[in-house]
């Protein structure tokens, strides 16, 4: 019985061993070098004149260094000035505003602003959003505003936004 098995194990699979030897050959592994590595270089950072986020007042709401931040700081906006103005888009957040257009009237840009179903016409020194939204300058296709927040400690700042031209597809429809 062993002579049997040991019979059928060897024959059959010489021409399989052979085609492999042939087929392997001439193959030859090849690496792809690795990418060159560039030198670091440092970047530089210098935000001496920006607000320090690490300042005591900012991280510790209890800091010695807090005098005066309930007052709200110099860039505190005028709410009084608001309610006499009362205009409508300060009544809306910038985010459901909708620049839809630019016109000039006597040599000054003046933006159209759609607010729900109605349009409004807004020029340099309005105010729109609710952020107390000044409108500093309108070009073809944008509204920069300078808006007044209040951080987590009480403290107001300026931040630049810009209200953009939305253009539809389709036209006049």
């Amino acid at each position: 019985m062993c002579l049997v098995f040991s019979g059928c194990s060897d024959g059959g699979y010489e021409d399989l061993k052979v085609w492999m030897e042939e087929s392997s050959r001439d193959l030859r592994g090849k690496v792809t070098p690795l990418p060159e590595v560039k030198a670091y270089e440092p970047v530089p950072y210098s935000v001496e004149s920006l607000l320090d986020p690490f300042r005591g007042s900012k991280i510790d709401p209890n800091s010695q260094l807090k005098q005066g931040v309930g007052k709200g700081g110099m860039f505190q906006p005028d709410f009084e000035a608001r309610e006499q103005r009362n205009s409508i888009l300060e009544k809306y957040p910038l985010e459901s505003l909708t620049m839809i257009g630019r016109l000039i009237v006597n040599r000054q840009p003046i933006a159209v602003v759609k607010y729900e179903n109605s349009v409004r016409q807004v020029k340099v020194g309005d105010y729109i959003g609710l952020d107390f939204g000044m409108v500093t300058a309108i070009d073809e296709a944008e509204i920069k505003l300078r808006e007044l927040i209040q951080d987590s400690t009480g403290e107001w700042g300026e931040r630049q936004s810009s209200l953009y031209l939305q253009v539809t597809e389709g036209g006049g429809k």
